[in-house]
């Protein structure tokens, strides 16, 4: 089942390796630079900004000039941006790297997921799309960890970033899987997608609530526990590998009793993880910290995965 898209998985996971590493490298540095709260919370909307222009206006690339040549220059600029952090360290110019790397990210996931989605059908959708998470949320926990290969003050992580975006390029560049046929149409319409799949399209956008509050500020909320550094990556790593652990079974199980069922329990798992960390994360020890992280990943990482495999079910191919 797997093995059209191994490439593909591959540079996903060398990719997203480079932006676990980014997305707890900038707000640690952020902080230790005396950076506000407002202003690390900004660079966070302006990743997002640009993800959300990236979905708009990715598609009309891809439909340009097709899959594998948005995937090479997308992964070339984002490669620039780390350097550029660690050369220019400046709120405003990082919100609007930060801006860029989310512009490039959301044309990627467009290109590795339609690619997915192209290679699936409804009965093995939801264990591609769980592997698929399951990959690269593993690598982003490895990312996340490489914040304690260096200072972070230094340029050397932000140089590891950038090396790592470069190498992700290589395997899509050199597969000889064929790839997706370059859509007709690229148009975004949400009444449309509402239409199509309620569910799944309400809970992508939770998803995309939840986890942007989390990707923005997790590190330094993290970071009030004890050593910044060493918890903040702790911290991340252990959601990012409780998200990971749960996906196949979690994707497996929605194949065999349906998406809906699946999607409600985990939705309402992953609410009752948050409130536990965010009431108990003063009071606890730094193990219970990490556990209840894990858990929240664990619960609030699949309802994006599913909720994209149960939309999918429903639209037509084209």
């Amino acid at each position: 089942v797997l093995a059209p898209v191994a490439a593909l998985l591959l540079s996903a996971s060398i990719l997203l390796a480079g932006q676990g590493l980014q997305a707890t490298l900038l707000p640690v540095r952020a902080s230790l630079e005396s950076f506000s709260t407002i202003a690390i919370g900004s660079m966070g909307a302006a990743y997002f900004f640009g993800f959300t222009l990236g979905c708009l206006k990715g598609g009309e690339l891809v439909r340009r000039v097709g899959h594998i040549r948005v995937f090479l220059a997308m992964s070339a600029i984002a490669s620039a941006a780390p350097l550029v952090h660690g050369l220019v360290v400046n709120p405003l110019a990082w919100d609007l790297l930060r801006f860029v790397t989310g512009f490039c990210l959301a044309s990627l996931y467009m290109v590795i997921e339609s690619w997915l989605n192209e290679s699936s059908d409804n009965s093995n959708r939801g264990l591609i799309f769980s592997m698929y998470t399951m990959i690269t949320l593993t690598m982003m926990a490895a990312g996340q960890m490489m914040t304690l290969l260096s200072e972070p003050t230094g340029l050397q992580l932000f140089i590891i970033a950038s090396v790592l975006f470069s190498i992700g390029a290589v395997p899509v560049a050199l597969s000889v899987s064929p790839s997706p046929a370059q859509p007709a149409r690229t148009d975004i319409d949400l009444r449309e997608l509402m239409a199509v799949s309620p569910s799944g399209a309400m809970g992508c956008f939770v998803a995309g609530l939840a986890n942007g509050s989390f990707w923005g500020l997790a590190p330094v909320f993290a970071g009030v526990t004890g050593d910044a550094v060493s918890m903040a990556a702790w911290f991340m790593a252990a959601v990012v590998i409780g998200g990971a652990v749960t996906q196949w079974p979690l994707g497996l199980l929605s194949d065999r009793f349906g998406r809906r069922k699946i999607l409600v329990a985990v939705a309402l798992l992953a609410g009752l993880a948050g409130i536990a960390l965010a009431a108990g994360m003063l009071h606890l020890g730094a193990k219970s910290t990490i556990f209840l992280a894990a858990a929240w990943g664990g619960f609030a990482f699949p309802v994006y995965s599913i909720s994209v495999a149960y939309a999918n079910d429903y639209a037509d191919p084209s």
